[in-house]
């Protein structure tokens, strides 16, 4: 119904179909890093096709409202106030890793390895560890095992900011062609910029092959490979929601669904995008070159 300049939608499903996929998700990825693979994939695939659905059918009556006339400035501000709290959600849930692997290479093993006034912790619970970052294979101390090399920031990862940086410059290209109503322009800023994020992500896959196979890096190779998996994992996932954000957005600007004065699903998948190079220009600083 609508009250004023404000629009109150009718009660809606999707919070619980979302909530639901959420959970499918949740106890899929925790088994198949269990190594339950059958029944991580009974649970994952059908929660992936869950969250699909309720994005699309989500967005979907959203923007029938919009088109409807429904919205209004204020259902504007709204939005935008809604994304800005979620994008920093993100930086909150990023935070927290990024404070784990500064703790660990900071405080924890310089502590473990008897530095400063920690001899005594040193003695007691690990004579043999030396205090190094990133820790390497000891063939001699079976209870570790490490990876065979680091992985460094010249090679792929240094491509992989190129082609991030990059998508960054297209997509504010297509912004820039939006506000001048150029669908030439829009259009082809927004395909190379969901083209560079394919490719990202194709590099990042090779890249952990690489690890896995050439390396030996896993996520129980001590907290250099738990660390580095989870952070570049985590945003590699967010790569992939932003790519296809961004191919929605695509997809209704051949429609000629947006306008010069009224494009903030544009925006808020914008928003989020940069949110993801900021991310990853982080992850290649403190991560690969570090």
């Amino acid at each position: 119904m609508a009250g004023g300049t404000y629009y109150v939608p009718e009660r809606s499903h999707w919070p619980v179909v979302g909530a639901v996929g959420l959970f499918c998700l949740g106890m899929g990825g925790s088994q198949l890093i269990q190594g339950n693979v059958n029944i991580g994939l009974g649970f994952f695939v059908p929660g992936s096709a869950i969250i699909v659905y309720m994005i699309y059918g989500w967005f979907k009556d959203v923007i029938m409202e919009n088109r409807s006339g429904l919205h209004s400035r204020q259902m504007d501000r709204s939005y935008r106030w809604g994304m800005f709290w979620f994008i920093f959600s993100e930086v909150m849930f990023f935070g927290a890793f990024f404070g784990a692997l500064f703790y660990v290479r900071s405080y924890s093993i310089p502590a473990l390895g008897g530095a400063g006034t920690h001899s005594i912790t040193h003695q007691l619970l690990w004579p043999d560890f030396q205090g190094m970052w990133p820790l390497y294979l000891n063939p001699d101390n079976s209870e570790y095992q490490g990876p065979l090399n680091i992985l460094h920031a010249w090679g792929i990862p240094t491509l992989n900011t190129a082609l991030l940086l990059t998508s960054a410059l297209t997509l504010t290209w297509a912004h820039w062609a939006l506000l001048k109503d150029n669908r030439k322009h829009i259009i082809l800023g927004m395909s190379l910029t969901v083209l560079l994020g394919a490719v990202f992500l194709g590099c990042q896959v090779y890249e952990y092959h690489l690890a896995l196979t050439h390396d030996k890096l896993t996520l129980a190779s001590g907290v250099y490979g738990s660390t580095f998996y989870m952070l570049t994992g985590f945003h590699g996932m967010h790569v992939t929601v932003g790519a296809i954000m961004l191919s929605v957005i695509l997809y209704r600007i051949i429609k000629g669904d947006f306008s010069s004065k009224d494009h903030f699903g544009f925006e808020a998948a914008a928003w989020y995008w940069h949110f993801v190079d900021v991310v990853w220009l982080l992850l290649f600083v403190f991560v690969y070159i570090m």
